[in-house]
């Protein structure tokens, strides 16, 4: 707002009093989360802007927020018999006609390939896309109860998908990928291996000085024995010495 004083001053506001799940400072208009736990899709923000003149100015504006939950116990798998490059191609018209046969809001998590080769986009034919269902509360639908709708509506869906991709469609429910470990669980067993090596590596370390020493201590008492009437001594020559006392005396 390009007016000075009060005319100029913009404070922003959720209508609808939309602050269970977020919130809006009233200064910037910066939009943050207040609780979203166990919730998931777009949500439609209506956003309002009025100045703080004498005759309040307004404007109004849709804000659609994402939150992914793609670490959801609720996603299901659906594979296509098309090519991934088509496939991403026409995302938008593949989540319509789920959303339209199963009745609810449908969330796109990730679209992929089985196969990792760059070529595999334009040579393989089978594209999973993985997806999470909402309800009008925005609440998880249960992963059972999409796979089933996904089933009684197979037919249609295969009927409205031939259209979209002008080609004969199969739609099969898949098995959600194998969760990979997170970088920051990776790093930690790294880490505990590599402490525990150098630890091994101390304790060996201490073990063979400790026996050096013991074996240093013993040779020097035994040079030192050497000097003193001990029987069992032996001369450099590995001679005992008690024998050359005896020799000594018997002459």
């Amino acid at each position: 707002d390009p007016d000075s004083g009060d005319n100029g001053l913009v404070l922003y506001s959720l209508v609808n009093h939309q602050t269970n799940e977020f919130d809006i400072n009233e200064n910037t208009g910066e939009i943050f989360t207040v609780s979203v736990a166990g919730k998931a899709g777009i949500f439609s923000l209506e956003v309002q802007a009025a100045d703080q003149g004498t005759r309040r100015l307004t404007a109004r504006t849709t804000v659609n927020v994402t939150v992914d939950s793609s670490s959801s116990g609720n996603m299901v798998v659906l594979v296509l018999n098309q090519q991934i490059n088509v496939v991403e191609r026409k995302i938008g018209e593949v989540k319509r006609v789920l959303e339209d046969r199963l009745g609810w809001n449908v969330y796109i998590v990730d679209v992929y390939s089985n196969e990792l080769e760059r070529k595999a986009r334009s040579s393989t034919d089978e594209t999973h896309i993985e997806i999470i269902a909402f309800d009008e509360a925005h609440q998880e639908v249960p992963a059972q109860d999409v796979k089933r709708k996904l089933k009684e509506q197979s037919r249609n869906i295969e009927a409205e998908l031939e259209k979209v991709f002008s080609t004969s469609v199969t739609a099969a429910i898949g098995e959600p990928p194998a969760a990979s470990a997170r970088p920051e669980l990776v790093a930690a067993i790294v880490l505990s291996v590599l402490l525990a090596c150098t630890f091994i590596a101390f304790l060996v370390y201490v073990g063979l000085d400790v026996k050096r020493k013991r074996y240093t201590e013993l040779c020097s008492n035994t040079e030192s024995m050497e000097g003193i009437d001990n029987p069992w001594a032996m001369d450099k020559n590995g001679s005992l010495k008690n024998l050359e006392k005896l020799e000594h005396m018997n002459n």
